[in-house]
């Protein structure tokens, strides 16, 4: 995979952590083994646009308040949906 940062070739698929802001500001949280890719020529680990968007929408989807302040990536992707979709992204 090329690295959307330098453009290497040499990105590969890792895990790591991250902290979020939840949408409401209240608090922010640890998502632990969150999918990303880490380049060895210029040293970035980053999450793709995809990955961002899946995390942010699974934030306004679900009760937050449930959340505790350090979960798994994919402990918060299969927290429960109140909502189907995200009504307030108009980019789709």
């Amino acid at each position: 995979m090329n690295c959307q940062w330098c453009g290497s070739d040499t990105a590969v698929e890792t895990g790591n952590t991250v902290y979020w802001e939840l949408p409401d500001g209240t608090k922010t949280i640890e998502i632990q083994d969150t999918p990303a890719f880490h380049c060895s020529e210029c040293g970035i680990t980053y999450q793709t646009d995809e990955t961002v968007q899946k995390i942010e929408d699974q934030l306004f989807l679900i009760d937050t308040s449930k959340l505790e302040k350090s979960l798994a990536f994919d402990t918060l992707m299969a927290a429960p949906r109140l909502l189907k979709r995200n009504y307030f992204d108009f980019s789709k």
